[in-house]
C-alpha cells in the first residue's frame, strides 16, 4: 500500500462530513516513506513510539494525537527522527473520537457494555457515549473489569448505592461537569473518563453518580487498534505492531 492507497482507505472509513468538519485534526506529520508494509500504533507520539518503531521496522506510525505544540521542542524533534529513520506518521483526532467505531465505542465494547444507545458526538462540544448492561453489575466488578482491560490502576469513587445499570463513556479528557450532566440527564448512574479534576469529582460526588477513571492514554487505545484493524481488513498486506506506552498518567511517581 502506498500513501495514495491509505487516503483512499482513510476517506472509505470516514463519512466525508466528519473529516471536513475536523479538517485541521487529523493528517501526516511526515511522509518520507511511500511504501507501507507495517503499521505502527499508539495514541501519543513519543520519542519513544519512534524509536520503538525504527527497532520494528515500521514505514508508518498511526497515532490518536500528533506531538502536543505546548510539549516544547517535542514535535520539531519528533518530525527531525521520522525523517531520518525514513518513516510515515498519520494522526487522526477528532474524527475517530467521533466515529461509531472509535474511542468511545471501543472502550465500551472492551468494558462488556451490552447495548450502545449512542456513542460520543461533537455538537458544539463533546457530547459523551452512552451504554446499559443487560444486567446490572456491581460497581466493583466494572472496577476490576476496566483495570484488567486498561492494564493500569483505575481511579474510583463509588457515589451511589446502586448497582451499574448505565454507563456514559467519553474517553481522553472527558472532565468537564457537562459531560458529567449529560450522562446524568440521560438516566446514567455511572460516568467513566480519561482524566478527572476537582470540579468532576465533587460534581460527581454531589450528584451521586458513580466515577471511574482511566488514563488519557489507555482510555482512547482501543479506538486506534479498531482504525488499525479496519485498514489492514481492506489492504490484506499489511501488518500492525502495537507500540507499547508507559502508563505515565498512573505512575505516582518517585522520590
Amino acid at each position: 500500500m502506498n500513501i495514495a492507497k491509505f487516503n483512499t482507505t482513510i476517506n472509505e472509513l470516514f463519512p466525508i462530513e466528519l473529516l471536513e468538519e475536523f479538517n485541521d485534526d487529523y493528517g501526516f506529520t511526515n511522509t518520507s516513506n511511500d511504501m507501507i508494509k507495517t503499521i505502527g500504533f499508539s495514541t501519543n507520539l513519543s520519542i519513544e513510539v519512534i524509536e520503538q518503531a525504527k527497532a520494528e521496522q515500521v514505514d508508518l506510525i498511526i497515532t490518536h494525537h500528533d506531538a502536543w505544540d505546548f510539549i516544547y521542542g517535542l514535535k520539531d524533534e519528533c518530525t527531525k527522527r521520522l525523517k531520518e529513520y525514513n518513516i510515515s506518521h498519520f494522526w487522526i483526532h477528532g474524527p475517530l473520537d467521533y466515529i461509531e467505531f472509535g474511542t468511545c465505542t471501543s472502550l465500551m465494547n472492551r468494558i462488556g457494555i451490552d447495548n450502545i444507545v449512542r456513542f460520543s458526538e461533537y455538537k458544539s462540544g463533546s457530547v459523551p457515549g452512552i451504554g446499559e448492561f443487560d444486567e446490572a453489575k456491581s460497581f466493583e466488578a466494572l472496577v476490576d473489569r476496566l483495570g484488567i482491560e486498561l492494564d493500569e490502576p483505575v481511579r474510583a469513587w463509588k457515589n451511589n448505592g446502586n448497582k451499574v445499570k448505565k454507563v456514559g463513556v467519553l474517553t481522553g479528557a472527558g472532565h468537564s461537569t457537562d459531560h458529567i450532566k449529560f450522562a446524568l440527564e440521560q438516566g446514567c448512574d455511572t460516568y467513566l473518563t480519561g482524566e478527572a479534576s476537582l470540579y468532576s469529582i465533587q460534581y460527581a460526588r454531589f450528584a451521586r453518580i458513580n466515577l471511574l477513571v482511566g488514563s488519557h492514554t489507555f482510555t482512547e487505545m482501543f479506538g486506534v487498534e479498531s482504525l488499525v484493524l479496519k485498514i489492514a481488513g481492506l489492504n490484506k498486506s499489511i501488518s500492525l505492531i502495537e507500540l507499547r506506552e508507559e502508563h505515565v498518567e498512573m505512575n505516582p511517581g518517585t522520590w
